[in-house]
């Protein structure tokens, strides 16, 4: 298998008979989400292990190209901008969800989750590997290039269960074009919850009890 990218895993009391393989936004790194995980007050026996990869540093447009842990450069505005880094970036997770297969996690007791770039890297991954998972967790985030979406979704995961939230005062990503993704993805046949919670471009306490609820679900 290629090298992982850095990351921090927290493993379970037991051996682990779930993963959930956690992606942060731009600029942060994979102890972004690492707090939450107590937060989420998961029963024990569900047994997940947490990966939280970093991603890599690239210079970022918007910033002046400054570099910064980012999953994709992009032009603000532009529907398809930062492709080449995002397939590349979902490469890299694809190596994190072969490698939980091979330490013996079934598929379907897989989560995908990220926030913001991360959330994109998850649908884009998720939506396109070819072992059924449990779920994907898109929060604050959207759905990057419909059309290529469209004819690259894999059968095994048709329908998978997909929880999306988002602010509704997100100065980041509009919440419509949130809502336009999941309207997109219900199109394609996907389970879609949606949540939305009056905030910005951040994660609310009611947000984190939900995604407690649906990783209890799809698990």
């Amino acid at each position: 298998m290629s090298e992982l990218l850095e990351h921090i895993e927290i493993e379970p009391a037991g051996d682990a008979t779930a993963s959930v393989i956690w992606l942060h936004g731009l600029g942060a790194d994979g102890h972004d989400f690492e707090p939450i995980v107590p937060e989420l007050d998961l029963p024990e026996s569900l047994q997940i292990r947490f990966v939280f990869p970093h991603a890599p540093v690239r210079q970022i447009t918007i910033n002046g190209g400054e570099e910064m842990r980012a999953w994709y450069d992009f032009i603000p505005h532009s529907e398809t901008s930062g492709s080449e880094d995002i397939i590349k970036s979902a490469a890299e997770v694809r190596h994190f969800l072969d490698r939980e297969i091979e330490r013996g996690i079934k598929p379907s007791r897989i989560i995908l989750a990220g926030f913001s770039q991360g959330g994109v890297i998850a649908l884009h991954t998720g939506l396109r590997y070819e072992h059924r998972l449990a779920g994907i967790l898109a929060l604050s985030t959207y759905l990057h290039d419909f059309s290529s979406t469209e004819c690259e979704l894999t059968d095994a995961n048709l329908a998978i269960p997909v929880m999306m939230a988002h602010g509704t005062m997100d100065p980041m990503i509009p919440i419509m074009r949130a809502a336009t993704s999941r309207e997109n993805l219900i199109r394609l046949g996907y389970d879609v919850r949606w949540f939305d919670y009056h905030m910005g471009h951040q994660v609310c306490v009611e947000e984190i009890e939900e995604t407690s609820r649906f990783f209890q679900e799809v698990l």
